[in-house]
């Protein structure tokens, strides 16, 4: 008579990840909100593919059936939205999930008990770019999801193409990349500083807290002082840029055409303008 030996359960494991996340605020009127949007797609084609989106809805506060709308209308626009903000809200199991536990991000860390209604650190429960303004600029909302990195959990370099640059980090704060970014790959580093030794591909992207100086042409997307740094500034040797961003004002490509296009150029903020200048 044999006897089978009795199967070990095996444990499920759980492990937290961390992501970039771009924060939409829609307000009302939704039609001219969704213009300004549909401007913004067509300064930066493919500016949201594969990136997560969170939706804030606490200033449209509208009805579930308009959030159903709502979000497919952001669906058509290919911005897939991956959690909901809006306080007492109770949705169905066919909309996104309510983002919970969210607090303001700063450059020194968290604030708690704070909800960042413009740059949030967030926990998505199962499951950063708003355009206001007018001429083109405006405000870009970023986020930063909690749930540890593109990739892995603190965020240094993260990729989207088919290698990761050569980069290095420093004590202050620096990331230093020292090959050119090719297009597709993504560079996120909320700690401080980023240092391009080489050129930025149309279709790239770098996103700093600090500042951004790129050593050769600048052809993709730069976003400086990403959590709210509003000293942070943008240097490149040949502007070719998309789209510069500093604390979420941006300027995009039509916009410096004929003016600093091909330039070396800095990018800082004077008030609430972004300005573009050549450097001597």
């Amino acid at each position: 008579m044999t006897f089978a030996a009795p199967l070990e359960a095996k444990s499920i494991r759980f492990r937290a990840r961390s992501f970039v996340a771009f924060t939409l605020t829609p307000e009302a009127p939704l039609s001219e909100w969704l213009q300004g949007l549909d401007h913004w797609i067509g300064n930066s084609p493919g500016y949201f593919a594969g990136r997560p989106v969170l939706l804030d809805l606490n200033t449209l506060k509208p009805q579930p059936s308009e959030i159903a709308a709502l979000v497919a209308e952001l669906g058509t626009r290919g911005i897939r939205i991956y959690a909901i903000e809006l306080e007492g809200a109770s949705l169905g199991p066919d909309l996104p999930p309510l983002l919970v536990g969210a607090k303001e991000a700063t450059t020194d860390g968290l604030l708690p008990g704070r909800k960042g209604a413009d740059k949030a650190r967030a926990e998505v429960s199962d499951k950063a770019e708003q355009p206001e303004g007018s001429a083109g600029k405006g405000r870009a909302e970023n986020g930063k999801a909690d749930g540890g990195r593109i990739g892995e959990g603190k965020a240094g370099a993260s990729k989207a193409g088919e290698s990761e640059p050569q980069v290095s980090h420093y004590d202050s704060g620096t990331l230093m990349i020292k090959a050119p970014i090719r297009s597709g790959q993504a560079i996120m580093h909320p700690h401080g500083d980023v240092i391009v030794l080489g050129s930025v591909a149309s279709g790239s992207e770098i996103v700093a807290a600090g500042s951004i100086h790129v050593y050769g042409t600048l052809r993709g997307r730069a976003s400086a002082g990403a959590l709210g740094n509003t000293a942070a500034r943008i240097f490149c040797r040949r502007n070719e840029a998309e789209l510069l961003s500093v604390d979420g004002w941006y300027i995009t490509a039509e916009e410096m055409e004929g003016v600093s296009r091909g330039k070396p150029v800095q990018a800082f903020l004077d008030g609430d303008k972004l300005r573009v200048e050549t450097l001597s």
